[in-house]
């Protein structure tokens, strides 16, 4: 039975096009609803927030979540991953060694040790990380993907945030962008040790491109943005980092 993103309690941003932010990290997670199937953009925390993400995602498409967007491998947005079953899962191929922390131990322990000093149980955290699984779709560059009657475009636009960011482009009037964390609102953008400061102002340069002036744009943390704000933040970041514009 579907529901209404009212009744479910997630903000539509266009036709078949939601968002919802999860709570204690004010994480986003995007869904795209299309004809025959529907597109999942990241997938909360925790395997019980998966679950219950993954869960409202049906409700709203009236059927099976068939893919899942990965759009950075950080654990509020990738822990809940397990817990859409059946999903295609995609992610950004991008640079470096971003596919460890889904591929061997090391990579898994620093994602829960991540989670854990961020505040997050740790038996919640070891139990996502032991059911984490590599992307079986790495997207170099852009790929189109197709939802029956619609389509999203998936775009390797980084490095910035880290070596591995996807965006999301829903065509439309408007056209929606989800940005991962290469677009934060609800606070500073945060840089942490896997992240690639001197390509992240051209990364949003990149997102720009691909959404256009009249898009929204949906950040990792944090209301929806517009193309100017995105545009300040860019500035704001090659000052940030040196990184000259």
């Amino acid at each position: 039975m579907t529901v209404t993103w009212e009744e479910a309690g997630w903000e539509r941003l266009a036709p078949g096009v939601g968002r919802v932010r999860l709570p204690v990290w004010d994480c986003t997670a995007g869904l795209v609803v299309g004809p025959d199937a529907a597109l999942l953009v990241d997938a909360g925390s925790s395997l019980a927030e998966g679950a219950r993400v993954c869960a409202a995602a049906r409700a709203l498409a009236g059927g099976a979540v068939r893919f899942l967007a990965l759009t950075h491998p950080h654990f509020d947005h990738v822990f809940g991953a397990a817990a859409v079953e059946g999903a295609e899962i995609y992610a950004a191929r991008g640079e470096g060694c971003g596919r460890g922390v889904y591929d061997d131990e090391r990579g898994r322990a620093e994602l829960v040790e991540d989670a854990v000093g961020n505040g997050l149980d740790r038996a919640a955290a070891e139990e996502a990380a032991a059911a984490l699984v590599a992307p079986g779709h790495e997207v170099s560059g852009q790929l189109v993907l197709p939802l029956g009657g619609r389509e999203v475009v998936l775009a390797d636009v980084g490095p910035g945030h880290t070596g591995h960011d996807l965006a999301v482009l829903v065509p439309g009037d408007p056209a929606v962008v989800f940005c991962g964390d290469l677009v934060e609102e609800s606070g500073e953008p945060q840089a942490g040790p896997d992240a690639v400061p001197s390509g992240w102002p051209a990364a949003l340069d990149r997102l720009l491109g691909l959404g256009g002036e009249d898009a929204l744009y949906v950040p990792g943390h944090g209301a929806v943005v517009d193309a100017a704000f995105v545009r300040a933040q860019r500035d704001a970041l090659a000052a940030r980092f040196g990184v000259s514009q």
